[in-house]
């Protein structure tokens, strides 16, 4: 007999092992889910988000001044390596755009740390920034078309990624690469800027803050006023209960108090028990009869009614009975004169305890329905009475 609840109770386990294992396996792709939802909103808002590039550049003309000029004028490139760099400006030899297989710039991997800069268009920014990668180059500067002054936009060269590369405007450039032409040495210095996009816009952080104020401004009356709402709620409660504990303690006085003794009907057998202890009356045992005339043990009814105020036999209210409490308005009868005539005659059909289940007229007018009372009783032993009484 040991055999089959020892396979019931592993039949068991192993249910609820794989029950277990179920809801791990969905908690788990909910957040493998979820994480991929805040991986492709970070990805989808950092494309909107570009670096600019603080350019510094320095030379010295023939008087042997140096002329530093420093602006925020450059764009860092969507797969550009966040990042310092510093060096000489050489532009390639014959095209200026930097285009081609193998472009001469003049300089290799072996020279001091130099800088391309490059003239957009012919090809692509990945094919300019690799050709001078190859040749050893800290970083590439691309500076815009003609006739497009001082502005930039945000390249992407997917293909080359890992080296500094920046855009700035065509008025710029072409003043580097006047002087770089004329023999000028011009020496670079990069450096990150401050992040930029629809983000970090001044219009949009005042926005999000005023959103951020009033959502948690509303998060904060929401918050306080169910927290009234409901300290309210138990104040009344507690008001209530305890105004409906005074009003029971009033009513068990009210009750009357039994010893029973030796031959009586309670004590003749074990078929009387108290519904509260499920225990047999025996003689001197105190009880109290309520208005409904069922008994307890006084000890067990008393901590009952205090905190349920009805029989636990029938639910009869004794605060109601007894008078105690007043009846609500709702339920208050209306004067006889206010109320509406009732039938003259009427047949009332009772059951065991005394409910009315139906009327039924006896002087039904001529001219009605016959089918209007039909099926009247849930009982249809009372069926073959009404018939006789229309009869």
């Amino acid at each position: 007999m040991a055999l089959p609840e020892r396979q019931g109770s592993s039949f068991k386990v192993q249910e609820d092992n794989e029950r277990n294992s179920t809801a791990m396996g969905e908690k788990t792709q909910d957040c493998v889910l979820l994480w991929l939802c805040l991986f492709g909103l970070a990805r989808g808002s950092g494309a909107f988000v570009f670096w600019t590039a603080m350019v510094e550049m320095s030379y010295s003309t023939g008087n042997n001044e140096t002329v530093d000029k420093y602006c925020e004028c450059g764009v860092y490139g969507r797969n550009s390596a966040l990042d310092k760099a510093s060096g000489l400006v050489a532009l390639p030899t014959g095209d200026g755009k930097g285009c081609g297989p193998d472009p001469v710039y003049g300089r290799n991997s072996s020279s001091p740390p130099w800088i391309a800069l490059v003239k957009r268009g012919n090809c692509t920014f990945s094919e300019k920034i690799n050709a001078a990668k190859r040749l050893g180059a800290a970083a590439v500067v691309v500076y815009n078309v003609d006739g497009s002054g001082n502005s930039t936009s945000h390249m992407a060269h997917g293909d080359a990624p890992g080296i500094v590369a920046i855009m700035i405007g065509n008025i710029q450039g072409r003043q580097m690469a006047g002087l770089i032409k004329n023999g000028t040495a011009v020496r670079l210095l990069i450096d990150v800027g401050s992040p930029h996009g629809p983000w970090m816009d001044t219009y949009w952080l005042y926005f999000l803050s005023i959103a951020f104020f009033i959502v948690t401004a509303a998060s904060i009356a929401y918050f306080v006023f169910i927290s009234a709402n409901r300290l309210y709620g138990l104040s009344r409660h507690r008001i209530t209960e305890k105004r409906l504990k005074s009003e029971a303690k009033k009513a068990i006085k009210r009750l009357r108090v039994r010893t029973l003794k030796r031959g009586d009907e309670e004590t003749a057998g074990d078929s009387q028990l108290c519904a509260v202890c499920i225990e047999s009356y025996k003689a001197g045992d105190v009880v109290t009869v309520l208005t409904c005339e069922h008994i307890f043990h006084k000890a067990c009814i008393e901590p009952w009614l205090l905190d349920r105020r009805t029989c636990p036999m029938c639910k009869c209210d004794i605060l109601k009975a007894l008078g105690v409490e007043e009846e609500p308005k709702e339920n208050v009868q209306p004067p006889p004169e206010s109320r509406p005539e009732s039938p003259p005659d009427v047949t009332v059909v009772t059951v065991t305890g005394g409910e009315p289940i139906y009327e039924v007229p006896l002087n039904e007018p001529e001219g009605r329905e016959p089918a209007r009372h039909q099926h009247l009783y849930d009982n249809r032993a009372f069926e073959a009475d009404a018939e006789a009484a229309r009869e």
